[in-house]
């Protein structure tokens, strides 16, 4: 299925957008700085040799957690740059890397070092932030980005037990939510949407066994007549 790319039936004002964006990054950041809280709170309180190692090595690993959450934040949803910046894709490989990369979910990476527009890289950012989330129970996310900044391509694969699309985000990317609302759980697929618009590009997703499959480009023009997925809906997508 391909989401539409015409204005969203949704709209938030910018202190909306802004407000939930931020409690997005919040609700990221928390566990990792709680994390250290603790960490110090145990050096400060215990004796022992190996409680001080343990509370060291919880402080080393949440900060390096803190960090990367808030690196991958700002160049996913941050201005990262002033407006019509570029953004090198290695930056974007690297913070995904950090993100994302554990002993849970391995992330291949295929793109050329190249800068493109900002857009065009937050969205592909939270895309991957998407394929994540289809694979609850972690697996492998490849990335692959094709073609020139003018015409890219963009196909993100999925592959773990229980993969599923996620619930509700084609219709939060297509900015028409089944409950007409937005809140801070729905916004960063709903944000994704927008950033997708404002990239002219077309996301589609479709699911084939423990695979799903997220692809982007660019949008047909309005009033271009666009040839059926046959295939997506065969699978009933």
């Amino acid at each position: 299925m391909t989401t539409d790319t015409s204005e969203p039936t949704v709209t938030l004002d910018a202190l909306d957008l802004s407000a939930l964006l931020c409690s997005r990054v919040c609700h990221d950041v928390i566990s990792p700085v709680g994390a250290i809280v603790n960490g110090l709170e145990v050096l400060e309180d215990e004796d022992s040799a190996e409680m001080r190692d343990f509370a060291l090595d919880l402080i080393r690993k949440s900060a390096k957690q803190a960090s990367a959450r808030l690196q991958f934040a700002r160049i996913a949803f941050g201005a990262a740059g002033s407006a019509g910046a570029s953004i090198d894709l290695a930056d974007a490989e690297n913070v995904s890397r950090g993100m994302f990369g554990d002993e849970k979910t391995r992330l291949s990476w295929s793109a050329p070092r190249a800068l493109f527009p900002k857009n065009q890289v937050k969205l592909l950012l939270n895309l991957v932030v998407i394929a994540v989330t289809a694979i609850p129970r972690g697996g492998v996310i490849d990335v692959k980005v094709t073609g020139e900044a003018e015409s890219p391509l963009f196909v993100l694969t999925a592959k773990g037990a229980y993969a599923r699309i996620p619930p509700h985000v084609e219709a939060l990317i297509a900015g028409a939510p089944a409950s007409g609302t937005v809140d801070a759980h729905a916004i960063q697929p709903f944000y994704a949407g927008l950033v997708a618009r404002a990239a002219a590009m077309a996301v589609r997703f479709s699911i084939e066994g423990d695979t799903v499959t997220i692809r982007a480009e660019p949008a047909a023009p309005a009033g271009t007549d666009v040839e059926p997925d046959v295939e997506a809906d065969d699978n009933g997508i």
